[in-house]
């Protein structure tokens, strides 16, 4: 079958997605006033679900939206959601929108009713080549904008993501390539839907959250690997002469894992080898710790 669903859950009922549909009342629309989070299954189980959950919590708290998480029922809807759309393995997105209210800027009150949709498809295939030898990393002229609030959410706000894919897709050469993204300052940010590591002399390093980053699941479980295995970790503020002078980079993301870099490309479509053009060590032995956990999970 295509990567698109044929059916999607909506308030925990299953529906055809041609007939899904939500009020044009809802602030979720108006004002793009709600949430989401992206994962995968391994054997048919949602990846670190409950952190996904506990970090859109999180925003439900700072959105002002009153939301019961219930994740043993959640589990049970993507495991028929799954089946309904013929997958054993499946990309899922959670969102959550604020649900209807009348028009004009909320006020300080909670939203009662959101509205739950709960989205499947086939995973996507990367390339073989993109773990086996490594990605090409472009940097951006599109700049990552900074928070609307205290810390970056995985908001409905997503419009600086999209002009950072088109920016990337117009680049001649740069088919394949995750696109980076710096700060108003000339920090390095993120890739448009992953975050990066680098490490320099035994040392991993990453971009700090208040650098205006997402707090990614996927980063804060990389980081405690690397603690764990002894590995010495570094959280800051870095340019991007970092990256050019690094022994590694690699990105990571809840749907494609860990994935090493082995270019690092300027707009102007200089490329630089990094490293040895390959996956250096760091990442090969995190890769080999966080397969672990997704063998255990598929178990």
């Amino acid at each position: 079958m295509s990567g698109a669903a044929n059916y999607v859950g909506l308030n925990g009922r299953i529906v055809d997605t041609a007939q899904a549909a939500v009020s044009v009342m809802d602030h979720g629309l108006m004002y793009g006033m709600g949430l989401f989070e992206t994962f995968r299954t391994y054997g048919g189980e949602p990846f670190m679900f409950e952190r996904h959950l506990e970090r859109m919590l999180r925003g439900c708290d700072e959105l002002r939206i009153r939301w019961d998480a219930d994740p043993q029922a959640l589990r049970a809807e993507i495991a028929a959601l799954l089946a309904a759309n013929g997958l054993a393995e499946g990309y899922v997105r959670l969102t959550l929108t604020a649900g209807c209210d009348e028009l004009g800027l909320p006020s300080s009150r909670f939203y009662e009713r959101p509205n739950r949709i709960v989205y499947v498809k086939a995973l996507p295939t990367p390339p073989a080549a993109w773990y086996a030898e490594g990605r090409t990393l472009q940097v951006l002229h599109t700049r990552r904008n900074t928070p609307e609030g205290a810390e970056r959410l995985k908001s409905l706000h997503y419009m600086n993501g999209i002009l950072g894919r088109r920016e990337l897709d117009g680049i001649p050469g740069a088919e394949g390539a995750e696109g980076l993204m710096l700060t108003r300052e000339g920090h390095i940010a993120e890739g448009i839907v992953a975050n990066v590591f680098f490490a320099a002399g035994g040392t991993l390093h990453t971009p700090s959250v208040d650098t205006g980053i997402l707090p990614g699941i996927t980063r804060a479980f990389v980081l405690e690997l690397a603690r764990r295995l002894g590995i010495p970790v570094r959280e800051g503020r870095y340019g991007l002469d970092r990256l050019a002078e690094a022994d590694e980079i690699f990105l990571t993301g809840s749907v494609q894992g860990i994935v090493p870099v082995r270019l690092l490309r300027q707009p102007d479509g200089t490329e630089l080898a990094i490293g040895a053009g390959r996956p250096g060590p760091l990442t090969l032995r995190l890769t080999e710790e966080y397969g672990h956990y997704t063998k255990e999970t598929g178990n």
